[in-house]
């Protein structure tokens, strides 16, 4: 008999799970920083996450020089989890396809141009914590995502279930505009430019969030999210139809952090992204944590579906057994 069967479940050892997709076919034209950009950005994703969570990488046929990237750190465990395609096939398909194997219940969807910031772990887990029913929450805040895919956050505040007011954030300012200006947008020229900003005990954040890097209810890959494949490279609403739009359609809130914990790089590296630092916490700051174990939930298995089952199972048993009677 094969011994793992007498072995118990397998124990949980982290709740969050980061899923990264990284696409560089070599290092030319609009690639030619991409790899530099990459190894930057998954650098910082290591340096500030805590032992509750893990990385898993998509390798999405990419070119040789990433391939060993990821296979050192691999061997030298400074990713968890890497899952490589010969050939692309379509950034969300692999993001998706990634998401929905992990067992943890929050995933961190990012792309391969984020730079991290320490502390941005612990302060989405922190909205999930103080705000009910979160679907997801950027570390990238964005002050005009207020209606973009956010009806289930509007409809909590004309409920008066929420605490909602217009505030301007200065300290976001300089950020945001850095963001801005990464994606090719209009910058913000007014610091007291206010901000959609939601409260709950003691915690505040802002409505909306681009689809960069947020970090989702792992149930709305299997409540929302469409169960057929993409079939899409990149763009092409691919994203919107995968992710934006099945947070709202779950009815859940899609916010992102008060202040910035993360920064879009782009495909160049510029001297700003270098000054930024993300050294690795220390243990004392670890104990300092507010740890949060969510509990996924079987989604499919309701009592009321176990119900009807064992109904139907009887009957077709009992109309079997009457019609097709045993000959021996």
């Amino acid at each position: 008999m094969n011994p793992q069967k007498e072995e118990k479940k397998v124990n949980m050892t982290t709740y969050h799970r980061i899923v990264m997709v990284v696409y560089i076919p070599n290092e030319e034209g609009f690639y030619q920083k991409s790899l530099e950009v990459f190894k930057r950005c998954l650098d910082s994703l290591i340096a500030t996450i805590n032992p509750n969570a893990a990385i898993t990488v998509v390798n999405n046929g990419s070119f040789d020089k990433v391939n060993s990237l990821l296979n050192s750190y691999l061997k030298d465990n400074k990713i968890n989890t890497l899952i490589s395609h010969n050939f692309n096939i379509g950034k969300i398909d692999a993001q998706i396809g990634a998401a929905r194997s992990s067992r943890e219940k929050l995933i961190t969807l990012t792309d391969a141009d984020i730079l991290f910031v320490k502390g941005w772990q612990e302060k989405v887990e922190e909205v999930f914590a103080a705000f009910k029913n979160v679907g997801s929450v950027s570390p990238i805040p964005v002050r005009t995502g207020v209606y973009a895919y956010t009806s289930s956050v509007l409809k909590q505040i004309l409920l008066k279930r929420i605490k909602f007011k217009y505030l301007s954030i200065p300290e976001n300012f300089h950020n945001y505009n850095r963001f801005l200006e990464s994606i090719n947008w209009d910058l913000d020229t007014n610091i007291n430019n206010k901000w959609a900003v939601i409260e709950s005990n003691g915690i505040k954040a802002i409505i909306g969030s681009a689809h960069q890097v947020l970090t989702i209810d792992r149930d709305i890959l299997f409540m929302t999210s469409p169960s057929n494949p993409s079939l899409t490279l990149v763009g092409s609403n691919s994203e919107h139809n995968y992710v934006d739009v099945p947070i709202d359609k779950a009815g859940k809130l899609r916010l992102a952090t008060f202040n910035n914990y993360a920064f879009h790089m782009g495909n160049n590296l510029e001297d700003w992204m270098e000054s930024i630092t993300f050294n690795n916490q220390t243990n004392e700051s670890l104990k300092t944590l507010k740890i949060v174990n969510p509990i996924s939930f079987d989604l499919f298995n309701t009592k009321a579906n176990n119900k009807l089952y064992n109904l139907k199972k009887k009957i077709v048993k009992k109309l079997f057994s009457l019609f097709y009677k045993r000959s021996v």
